[in-house]
C-alpha cells in the first residue's frame, strides 16, 4: 500500500483501527457481564447447524490470518538465518507450541510474552521512522480519507486488505474469554470497574497497533514511493532495498527482526483463538496440548503448501 499509494492509505488504517477498538470494547462488555466469551453467547443463541457454520467459517478466518503470519515467520527466519521456507515454517510451528506450555504458569505469562513482543517491534519500527525522515506534511494528509480509495480499484483492493488485517474476528473470541480471567468483583460495581480497564488496556494495546501498522506503510512510502521503487510487492526485495535507499546498516536486520517478532506474536494468539472457538462453538472438551495440536495443523499445512 506504502510502496504503490505513498500516504494515501494511511486513512484506512486509522478507521480500521477505530472499528477495532469499538468492536474490542463490545467483546469486553460481553465478556465481564454475560461471563459468556462470543463463540459460547452464539452457542446459547444460535442452532446447532447456525454455531457449526459460524465455526467453519471463524476456522477459515484464523488459517487465513495465520497463513500470512506463519509465512511472515519463515521469510525472517530466511532472511535473517538463510534457512529454508519450509524448516522457517516448521520452527515457527514448535516454538508457537512451547511458548503455549508456559500456559499452565498462568495468563500472565503469555501476555508478557507477546508484550515483549510488541515492545521489539515497536522499538524496531521507531528506528526505521527515524532513518526515513517521512514528509509530516504529507503524513498528516493522508490521514485524511480520500474518495480516491473507493474509486481506484487496485487502492480499494489493498484498503479491503488492511481491514481485515486489522480488524480480526478471532481476537474478539480471543478478547471476550482472556478478559474474564482477570481478577474482579463479581458484583455490580466490580463488573463496572472491570470494563473500564479492560476497554481501556484493549484501546491502549490498538493504539500501539495502529503505530505499528502506521509505520509499516509510513517506511514504504517514505523509502519506495518517493525514490520511484512502485514495483516492490515483495518482502525480500524490501528487505535487500532498504539498506542502500537509506544508507544505514542496520535498516533491513531491524525490518527482520520485526518481522519475527509481530509473525509470532499473531500466531501466539491466533492458537489461542482457535482453542476458544473450537470449545465455545462445539462444546468439544480436549486435553490442551492436543486441542493445540489441531488449532496449529489447521493453520499450517497451507502455510506448508503454499510455501
Amino acid at each position: 500500500g506504502g510502496v504503490q499509494f505513498g500516504y494515501t492509505l494511511l486513512s484506512v488504517i486509522l478507521i480500521s483501527n477505530i472499528f477495532a477498538m469499538i468492536l474490542q470494547h463490545l467483546s469486553v462488555k460481553l465478556g465481564v457481564v454475560a461471563e459468556r466469551d462470543l463463540a459460547q453467547a452464539c452457542r446459547d443463541h444460535f442452532s446447532p447447524t447456525t454455531n457449526f457454520i459460524l465455526w467453519i467459517f471463524c476456522e477459515i478466518a484464523i488459517a487465513a490470518c495465520d497463513l500470512a503470519e506463519v509465512i511472515g515467520s519463515a521469510i525472517a527466519l530466511n532472511l535473517l538465518f538463510h534457512i529454508p521456507l519450509t524448516w522457517g515454517i516448521v520452527i515457527t510451528t514448535i516454538d508457537v507450541l512451547f511458548i503455549l506450555l508456559l500456559q499452565s504458569k498462568g495468563f500472565r505469562w503469555i501476555e508478557s510474552i507477546v508484550g515483549g513482543l510488541i515492545f521489539i517491534i515497536l522499538a524496531c519500527f521507531v528506528y526505521e521512522l527515524v532513518i526515513s525522515k517521512p514528509a509530516v506534511n504529507e503524513l498528516l494528509a493522508g490521514l485524511i480519507p480520500q474518495k480516491e480509495i473507493i474509486q481506484n480499484p487496485a487502492m480499494l483492493y489493498i484498503a479491503i486488505g488492511i481491514l481485515g488485517a486489522t480488524v480480526m474476528p478471532h481476537n474478539l473470541y480471543l478478547h471476550s474469554s482472556i478478559v474474564q480471567t482477570r481478577d474482579y468483583e463479581r458484583t455490580r460495581e466490580g463488573k463496572k470497574e472491570a470494563i473500564k480497564f479492560a476497554t481501556l488496556d484493549s484501546t491502549v494495546s490498538l493504539m500501539l497497533a495502529f503505530f505499528i501498522n502506521a509505520a509499516i506503510l509510513i517506511l514504504a512510502a517514505a523509502t519506495f514511493h518517493i525514490t520511484g521503487n512502485k514495483n516492490v510487492a515483495d518482502i525480500h526485495d524490501a528487505y535487500k532495498m532498504l539498506t542502500p535507499i537509506l544508507g544505514a546498516s542496520m535498516a533491513s536486520i531491524a525490518f527482520a527482526i520485526a518481522l519475527l517478532a509481530s509473525g509470532q506474536n499473531s500466531t501466539l494468539t491466533g492458537t489461542l483463538a482457535g482453542q476458544i472457538v473450537m470449545e465455545g462453538f462445539l462444546n468439544i472438551r480436549l486435553k490442551p496440548w492436543l486441542r493445540r495440536l489441531i488449532t496449529r495443523l489447521i493453520a499450517v499445512i497451507p502455510a506448508l503448501i503454499v510455501a
